[in-house]
């Protein structure tokens, strides 16, 4: 019997060294691996040397157009059981193209995190605004939450997350489905202890917004109490894509140190006493937060940080909002042994009782089944879905017709 085809389309190919987006993605494909689906990977983008090696997986690679014809003969030729959209703008460039040539390919959205939450969290930071039911209604969500609509099954990485769709939107929970980072234990053994770190350290992807406000933050308002309270601090901070804009921050003198890019992020974590993340705004699960539990590494965070994450669980570490009471308890984090290992041990706790197990993979893949088994149904109850579904496919499909004509006579 041949394998169940399952198609991914990216807007870029996996980087797992430089995003969690690009460590979730391939969760997800070794999920699908390891249920004998013939996977095959998608993008518009051209790959480069941070980009996963789905060949040594036994993925098959598709470079694809959009606007084009051809991507419509080969979706048709492939004709996947199941069609995976790495987040809602994937979906809404393609879906209506796989609808129409494979209309029995369940389709799913990896949303990532929801682009809206983090967008109207923004927008809130920038007026001193809570957020509200007003700010959670704009451009981004009403694209957003109608891809989700079109879709047969969207995965949602946060509870957090899951309440809001459910709460502020209203949408039914056959739509979406929670499941979280997909872990492996998180163990102290052979990791460095508490006297042999240094230093403090934070991660991310600079191309990622929140980072780069996080980052600036802590340069202009919390490191200085940091070193008011330890003159001798250092704080090394590591990403990819970093700009100008985030070079110029560096400041050895101050104890200021932008790194680059990490070639290994787990030993760069590992050797770290203190991972800081004043994220201000943001959705989703913070991969940077993650990994520290995994390595050991206890955290400061905020309440955005820390969101979604550790459920009834302690936090590994501690969590503040405002500038003064985030760089105290990161100096005393840093500096009470105790309290550090009690933290760590809440991060292996947190990780192996939220993150590790697996019977949510099985639950997804029993969801997928039973709508596969009954999509008519599943698609006749999703009336507002498949309004959109219609209406989309019609407005989308002249204009990328306009757009194919106009190339090839341009």
């Amino acid at each position: 019997m041949d394998k169940k085809h399952v198609l991914f389309i990216g807007s870029v190919w996996p980087e797992p060294n430089s995003s969690a987006g690009g460590i979730r993605m391939m969760q997800l494909i070794r999920l699908f691996l390891s249920r004998n689906f013939k996977v095959i990977f998608a993008s518009v983008a051209a790959e480069n040397e941070f980009s996963a090696d789905l060949k040594a997986l036994g993925v098959e690679k598709a470079i694809i157009e959009l606007n084009k014809e051809s991507f419509d003969v080969f979706v048709k030729d492939l004709n996947p059981a199941i069609v995976i959209f790495d987040r809602f703008m994937v979906e809404e460039q393609f879906g209506w193209r796989v609808a129409e040539a494979c209309p029995n390919a369940l389709r799913i959205i990896e949303t990532i995190d929801l682009h809206c939450v983090r967008v109207s969290r923004q927008q809130a930071l920038k007026t001193g605004e809570e957020l509200n039911a007003v700010l959670l209604i704009n451009d981004i969500s009403k694209r957003e939450i109608a891809a989700i609509y079109r879709s047969d099954l969207s995965l949602i990485i946060s509870e957090a997350e899951v309440e809001i769709l459910q709460n502020a939107f209203k949408l039914n929970k056959e739509l979406i489905f929670y499941l979280p980072f997909l872990l492996e234990e998180a163990i102290d053994k052979n990791l460095p202890t508490f006297e042999n770190r240094k230093n403090f350290v934070t991660i991310g992807n600079f191309k990622h917004e929140p980072n780069w406000d996080s980052v600036r933050y802590l340069k202009e308002n919390i490191w200085p109490l940091i070193r008011e309270k330890m003159p001798d601090a250092q704080l090394h901070i590591y990403g990819s894509y970093s700009s100008e804009k985030v070079t110029q921050l560096h400041n050895p003198k101050e104890g200021f140190h932008i790194m680059g890019r990490a070639e290994n992020a787990e030993l760069v974590m590992k050797d770290a006493r203190v991972c800081l993340a004043p994220l201000r705004f943001g959705a989703g699960i913070k991969g940077k937060l993650s990994q520290a539990m995994l390595c050991g590494t206890p955290s400061v965070t905020t309440s955005v940080g820390a969101e979604g994450m550790h459920g009834n669980f302690e936090w590994n570490g501690i969590i503040a909002d405002e500038p003064e009471v985030f760089a105290s308890a990161a100096v005393k984090l840093y500096n009470d042994k105790t309290l550090w290992e009690q933290a760590q041990n809440n991060g292996f706790t947190l990780i192996n009782e939220r993150y590790t197990d697996r019977k949510e993979e099985l639950s997804l893949l029993r969801r997928i089944e039973v709508i596969q088994q009954n999509l008519d149904l599943h698609r006749e109850k999703n009336f507002i879905g498949s309004m959109l579904t219609h209406h989309t496919m019609q407005s989308s499909k002249f204009l990328s017709k306009w757009i194919q004509e106009k190339n090839k006579v341009s």
